[in-house]
């Protein structure tokens, strides 16, 4: 099945000096320019191109990989404003509208939003929203606690950032849960914790329980490796010192911390921490 705005994996049907052809079945014929064709290609092959319509409705394909498909929310920026409608830049030659009818709010010339991507069947062409809350899913989530998900950021109140969860729901992460900076627009994975029963999802930067330990304690070696083998921190330096060095809590730090003396691959003394001669990359 063909999906306008989406990657579409297509034979190809014929090849000559213009570009590729692909059989597009109800939309007909599908061209790809003889500059974005891979070499070697030849007919019978399958290749990945991304399809959306041109100015003239007409359906077209390109290995271009664009910022955002349908289906999907986006952070986008406002290239241009006029009497039609609003224009993003989404990584392809044909700029992205959004119509004055999904608009939330006037949008700005330069500034950045974020935007639910789709393809107006009316219209036949793909369009952006920035009224959300018309494309999150209303249906319960079904996630098992600490699986993985991709999570956009696209707000956030003194407590918490609201996240958008695999394009797809609402979320939360709480601040005294997240030791970085998180930024509107930001991309980032995130591990379910639980679902509410209105949907919302509850969510941990990291890994729950020892799957944060775990990762800490990668990047703790690598620390170490990269300074010589010695860093002048221990399980008792204060919170503020842990966190500027490795963006996590002190809790999180000593079990870390415990891990690795437990292997045996660090020791410690009252002024720091030191990788094992057997464990250093050099010994």
């Amino acid at each position: 099945m063909i999906e306008i705005g989406k990657i579409n994996n297509l034979k190809i049907s014929k090849i000559d000096n213009r570009g590729i052809f692909f059989d597009g079945e109800e939309f007909g014929e599908l061209f790809l320019p003889r500059r974005e064709a891979p070499q070697n290609a030849k007919s019978g092959d399958s290749i990945k191109v991304f399809l959306y319509p041109d100015s003239e409705r007409k359906i077209i394909a390109t290995v271009k990989k664009p910022f955002g498909m349908a289906g999907q929310f986006a952070w986008l920026k406002v290239i241009s404003v006029n009497s039609v409608g609003v224009f993003m830049d989404w990584g392809l030659k044909k700029d992205l509208m959004v119509p004055f009818s999904e608009q939330k709010q006037s949008l700005k010339d330069g500034r950045s939003y974020i935007v639910y991507i789709l393809f107006d069947t009316k219209s036949n062409r793909i369009i952006a929203s920035t009224k959300l809350h018309k494309y999150f899913k209303t249906d319960v989530p079904v996630y098992e606690e600490g699986v993985e998900t991709d999570l956009l950021i696209y707000g956030q109140t003194e407590t918490f950032y609201k996240v958008i969860v695999d394009h797809s729901y609402k979320g939360v992460l709480y601040k005294n849960e997240v030791f970085q900076k998180l930024f509107l627009g930001q991309q980032v994975k995130g591990y379910v914790k639980k679902v509410r029963e209105d949907g919302k999802v509850d969510l941990l930067f990291h890994k729950p329980g020892y799957g944060k330990v775990n990762g800490l304690s990668k990047v703790i070696l690598e620390r170490l490796e990269r300074e010589g083998g010695y860093l002048p921190v221990t399980d008792k330096s204060s919170p503020e010192v842990i966190y500027d060095l490795f963006g996590e809590s002190k809790s999180t730090f000593k079990n870390a911390l415990g891990l690795l003396y437990k292997k045996r691959i660090i020791s410690i003394d009252q002024k720091g921490i030191r990788l094992n001669k057997k464990n250093e990359s050099n010994g």
